[in-house]
């Protein structure tokens, strides 16, 4: 319900009205004593009386809260003090109260917002450390050995150049795909939208990984034969990337004998939704909000036994959120995992 009234209007009101009530009963008393009384005088006085109590009480009672009022705010600092010169001040108590803890609970999410983002900063850094330390000392001492005397043997020469040369290629694995994540996230990696078939480009990354599929005696299949293409509008190089992400963490967390299966479904009329399925390791439920951020592992060991550069999920994020779509996981420990992302459907 509106306030029609402001609580220190009411105040002033009736402080006025009493105040000339009062004056009025004594001035009544004052003339019947010493002069005759006419009462039209004693009202058209109380009236005047009444109004200018009424602008001297009001004009005060703002005055003396908002001194105070400003001051509170000054002290607790939770406004600036020159948003109090752009407002008009209010001096009915409840609606500063609502205030003051408006901007208390804003401070309170700002500061809590600003920890969490400190604490996400600084494992990141460590991450990212982590990540560049380890082909960084790789290359290091096998250049150091090779310096110390050991390139004058052939053998040894040629196999430490082989590992230094692979340990370059992770860096350059790392910072790549932290440039890749970096121009999403600003815009400025261009999407090239086209219309292709989403089956095929399922059915060729199958092909690029089935003997590392193999390996592990994990089959990839689709849940049914799709004997019709599926269009779709989108990057098809990115796309695949995404497909490549999902189907390697697939193999590597799969079990041996297990089954990697990829669907592809009727979402709404213009959507479809892609499924990327395993009966893998599976991911614990406090896990799952995490698994999109960089370097972030579920394997908080810090073993690297599967490789990678702990980016493939956060750049499939990005991919999928500059398309303007969204991509899911669900996952049971031990029973597997379900990654899904959905695309524009050619009409």
């Amino acid at each position: 319900m509106a306030k029609t009234i402001k609580k220190t209007y009411k105040f002033a009101f009736k402080t006025a009205f009493f105040s000339a009530v009062l004056v009025a009963i004594l001035l009544c008393v004052y003339l019947y004593v010493f002069f005759t009384v006419n009462i039209l005088h004693v009202l058209g006085f109380s009236l005047l009386f009444y109004i200018i109590a009424f602008i001297i009480i009001q004009y005060r009672v703002e005055r003396f809260i908002y001194r105070r009022v400003k001051k509170i705010y000054d002290d607790l600092t939770l406004l600036e003090s020159t948003s109090l010169r752009k407002k008009p001040i209010t001096t009915d108590m409840v609606t500063l109260t609502q205030e003051i803890d408006k901007y208390a609970r804003d401070k309170k999410y700002e500061i809590e917002s600003l920890q969490v983002r400190e604490e996400y900063r600084k494992e990141f850094l460590g991450n990212i450390s982590h990540e560049l330390k380890t082909p960084l000392f790789t290359v290091q001492s096998y250049i150091l050995t090779l310096i110390d005397g050991a390139a004058d043997d052939k053998n040894i020469r040629e196999k430490y150049l082989d590992r230094a040369s692979k340990g370059v290629e992770r860096l350059i694995f790392i910072v790549n795909d932290l440039d890749m994540i970096t121009k999403l996230e600003v815009g400025d990696l261009s999407l090239k939208i086209e219309e292709f078939d989403i089956v095929e480009l399922v059915s060729n990354v199958f092909e690029m990984f089935e003997m590392k599929a193999s390996k592990k005696r994990i089959t990839l299949t689709f849940d049914r034969l799709y004997t019709e293409p599926i269009y779709v509008n989108a990057d098809k190089e990115r796309i695949q990337q995404v497909l490549t992400n999902l189907i390697v963490n697939s193999i590597k967390y799969g079990h041996d004998k297990g089954t990697t299966e990829v669907s592809i479904e009727n979402l709404i009329k213009n959507k479809v939704i892609v499924r990327v399925t395993d009966n893998g390791e599976g991911i614990t439920q406090n896990n799952i909000p995490r698994l999109f951020e960089r370097f972030y592992r579920v394997d908080r060991s810090g073993s690297r036994k599967e490789g990678g550069s702990g980016l493939g999920l956060a750049i499939v994020k990005h991919i999928i959120e500059a398309h303007d779509e969204k991509i899911y996981v669900e996952s049971d420990l031990g029973v597997g995992s379900e990654f899904s992302f959905t695309l524009e459907k050619t009409k």
